[in-house]
């Protein structure tokens, strides 16, 4: 039985990867800034040791860690390049500190290449610091969410009737959801000998705009048309996220999804197809406050 100390425990792919590892009966310590929220009573409830932790306050992260096998790391881009790896250099040296026994970092597929995209560089940093550190590390990294179909513009899009997604609808996108993540995660984690010192990018399917529109038409039960967002207008909103799309279509995410599902049938794969009818639609497009999305 592991003790693995768990950031980013109430967001999607903490939480996820969380729930793996107290299903398959190890100790889980899920760090958050807010051990108040409804989201870590749930975790709670769950069996999890809920501890405050902030990345920029060093000393929550050390007591947070004192003690723990393992660490499930995620750096958030919230503050930008700077503060995305100002956190994640802390965290990876608090892990060092503590002498932890395994390092899962998550960061991004094709974070090892240079795509230009900011979130990507960032996260990039934090893997060869991660490296560097001495810490036995293993990093996985996840092709575009699945989960952020049911927010931001997209949501707002469906309600009309349109997918509006910033590609031609002919560009094929690898895929994965914040369940197969948290899976995979857990998998790594448990598995440590087998995984130590390796980067894995990882995706459960490969899909074009215009076919997740089919996708979503059949699980919304109703029609839907796709329309192509031009790269200008969300460069007005996200230059991060103008870059991010057009790495998407010139070079693409090229990830092993039928490797991935032969050689780890554990993880459970969801394609795209069955992430969107375990949706709840209904209430997802009801407009309601903004909902929060993760941001790749």
């Amino acid at each position: 039985m592991l003790t693995v100390a768990v950031t980013g425990a109430t967001g999607a792919q903490g939480g996820a990867t969380a729930r793996s590892l107290l299903a398959a009966g190890h100790r889980v310590r899920a760090l958050t800034r807010r051990p108040d929220s409804p989201a870590a009573d749930a975790l709670r409830a769950l069996g999890a040791d809920v501890r405050f932790a902030d990345f920029d306050d060093r000393s929550s992260l050390d007591a947070a860690l004192a003690g723990a096998d393992s660490l499930f790391a995620v750096t958030a881009f919230e503050g930008g390049v700077e503060g995305e790896v100002r956190q994640g250099t802390a965290l990876v040296d608090a892990a060092a500190a503590a002498r932890l026994g395994h390092v899962v970092l998550t960061s991004v597929a094709h974070a090892d290449r240079d795509t230009g995209v900011p979130h990507y560089e960032s996260k990039r940093t934090i893997e060869q610091h991660l490296r560097a550190s001495g810490t036995p590390w293993t990093v996985i990294g996840p092709a575009a969410f699945m989960d952020n179909y049911t927010g931001g513009w997209t949501a707002d899009g469906l309600r009309g009737g349109t997918f509006a997604w910033p590609m031609p609808a002919d560009r094929p996108l690898a895929l994965i959801s914040a369940r197969d993540i948290g899976a995979f995660a857990a998998l790594a984690l448990q598995r440590r000998e087998d995984f130590a010192g390796l980067r894995v990018d990882i995706a459960s399917d490969e899909r074009t705009p215009g076919e997740m529109t089919d996708i979503l038409a059949s699980a919304l039960g109703r029609p839907v048309t796709y329309e192509e967002v031009p790269l200008a207008y969300v460069r007005t909103r996200s230059t991060d996220l103008a870059a991010m799309f057009s790495y998407f279509t010139t070079s693409g995410l090229d990830v092993d999804v039928t490797g991935l599902r032969r050689d780890f049938p554990e993880v459970g794969w969801h394609d795209f197809a069955g992430w969107a009818r375990a949706q709840d639609w209904t209430a997802i497009l009801t407009p309601g406050p903004t909902r929060e999305t993760a941001h790749h």
